[in-house]
């Protein structure tokens, strides 16, 4: 599919400083409500793009297990993202993509941005970044091309594979959760799916664990053989 994208308008100084001055509290306070216990670098993010209009970018990612991986590379490549004034944003949840747009994006704050989804997620992701003005027609390629990558099938599925499911067991074992790993593989709804399955299901089942393991792997991962997706929203927001 042909990607198209709409024209670029330069904002004069007045139009700027009015369409900041619609960013107001109960448009942050309504993401700020979507995301949940992850509104932390939401705040922080905000409170940048108001202070500084254009001295910030912003990774939209659906949740915190995404932002602990993205910090740990960055981290682990030598980055400081809040020095370089990026923020690693969770919304709790693809589905509040748009309104994080409406607060980030060309008709809000007007800050670089860049994200990152799971594959089921996708469309989502598209439609919310055309209804904000981001382009139409998208296609996985005009995503990228606009910062936003695609998680094949998300991202402890890209995490795995990178890593093995050798190399995975090993960090569970380290963890000291070999032996609820093992125990959970042997329950009846796990028997027939491949272990690859099996790991991706044992991260989402307690409260903290899909964080905890998201920085884990992460912080396992070879830095010259990182998952496309992963590597490629962090290059995008390079500053």
């Amino acid at each position: 599919m042909q990607t198209s994208y709409l024209p670029y308008n330069p904002e004069t100084a007045d139009e700027a400083a009015a369409r900041l001055r619609d960013v107001d509290e109960e448009s942050l306070a309504a993401v700020t409500e979507a995301a949940g216990g992850s509104s932390v670098a939401l705040a922080a993010a905000a409170a940048r793009a108001r202070e500084a209009p254009g001295s910030c970018a912003v990774v939209l990612v659906e949740g915190m297990s995404d932002q602990a991986a993205l910090e740990t590379l960055a981290a682990r490549r030598g980055r400081n993202l809040r020095d370089e004034g990026v923020f690693i944003v969770p919304m709790g949840g693809a589905t509040n993509i748009g309104h994080f747009l409406g607060l980030f994006g060309p008709r809000g704050f007007g800050v670089q941005l860049a994200g990152l989804c799971d594959e089921g997620e996708e469309r989502d992701f598209r439609r919310s970044l055309e209804q904000a003005g981001l382009g139409s027609g998208l296609d996985r390629v005009g995503l990228a091309r606009l910062g936003f990558f695609v998680c094949v099938a998300d991202l402890e599925d890209e995490l795995i594979r990178s890593l093995g499911v050798r190399r995975v067991e090993q960090l569970i074992e380290a963890q000291g959760e070999l032996g609820p790993f093992r125990t959970f593989t042997r329950q009846p709804a796990q028997r027939n799916r491949t272990r690859e399955q099996q790991l991706r299901r044992f991260m989402g089942t307690r409260s903290g664990r899909k964080i905890h393991y998201g920085h884990v792997l992460a912080a396992a991962l070879e830095l010259t053989r990182l998952p496309g997706p992963l590597d490629g929203v962090l290059s995008r927001v390079t500053r």
